[in-house]
């Protein structure tokens, strides 16, 4: 694993976007693994690993996230901003065609990216979202979003993310820690703290949460799609996974048990189920 970064750009100036690349520097295509709205490029480690004998793979932190930097207008977090610092982080892996594993936000960004004309984007992952999302789920995630808790102790911290992101499902002792390793900084005073801006929430409490219809942006989607639902989520329902399979060009779909929003991808069953569709 080798940690990088490069710059993005927006009306205020240069912001750092860092990621974590695996696999030898040449092996073709490249996986693009890019993680949900509060996540990290860290999520994806096991992942990774996984794949980094047969792919490269670079798993960046969105702006706002991780080690990327933050940005002084927090109306630049947004999907523009997003999608322009992940074209230009493929500018910067230098291949001709690329794959995408994308979890709930980072789905997003790479049904958007895919979408477009001249894409390089040729087979596309995405984790527990689709064109539709009811507004109930945004409104959940708003409960937690942006709150900027400070924890006495990093098992303090753990807790908290134990507790809302009970949705990914029954994970193990060292996947938890593994989580908590990579969510949380030590500030100057000893406290432990979220690695994300608490700004990335301002353009998303803008206006009242509505339903997200993406449908016309998926109807553009020409690459096969991998579709990962948990059973329990809120935020891609069972009828809209019918509907993507329905009106899409080359679509399966996966359904994990006993898990909500979204599958960690830590599980081995999941890796499996990621590994043996781009391998493929």
């Amino acid at each position: 694993m080798r940690e990088k970064s490069l710059l993005g750009l927006t009306t205020t100036g240069f912001h750092r976007i860092a990621y974590t690349e695996w696999g030898k520097p040449n092996r073709e295509p490249v996986v693009v693994c890019v993680h949900g709205l509060t996540r990290n490029g860290r999520d994806f480690d096991h992942l990774a690993a996984a794949l980094q004998n047969r792919r490269r793979v670079a798993c960046p932190d969105i702006v706002g996230r991780g080690r990327s930097g933050w940005l002084t207008d927090k109306q630049n977090y947004s999907f523009p901003t997003y999608c322009a610092d992940m074209t230009a982080l493929l500018a910067r892996l230098d291949c001709e065609s690329f794959d995408w594993v994308g979890t709930s936000m980072g789905g997003l960004i790479g049904m958007i990216l895919a979408a477009q004309p001249n894409t390089p984007i040729k087979r596309l992952v995405i984790n527990d979202i689709g064109p539709f999302v009811p507004k109930a789920a945004p409104e959940r995630i708003l409960t937690y979003v942006g709150k900027a808790p400070a924890f006495e102790s990093k098992a303090e911290a753990e807790r908290y993310l134990r507790d809302v992101h009970a949705p990914f499902g029954a994970l193990d002792e060292g996947q938890w820690e593994h989580l908590a390793h990579h969510s949380t900084r030590q500030t100057q005073d000893g406290k432990y703290v979220l690695v994300y801006d608490p700004g990335i929430v301002v353009p998303m409490t803008a206006t009242p949460p509505q339903d997200l219809d993406l449908w016309p942006l998926w109807d553009q989607i020409r690459c096969p799609v991998l579709v990962l639902r948990g059973a329990d989520s809120d935020v891609l329902l069972p009828e809209t996974v019918e509907e993507m399979k329905r009106r899409g060009h080359s679509v399966e779909a996966i359904e994990f048990d006993n898990v909500g929003h979204a599958p960690a991808l830590m599980d081995r069953t999941q890796i499996d189920a990621v590994c043996d569709w781009l391998l493929q």
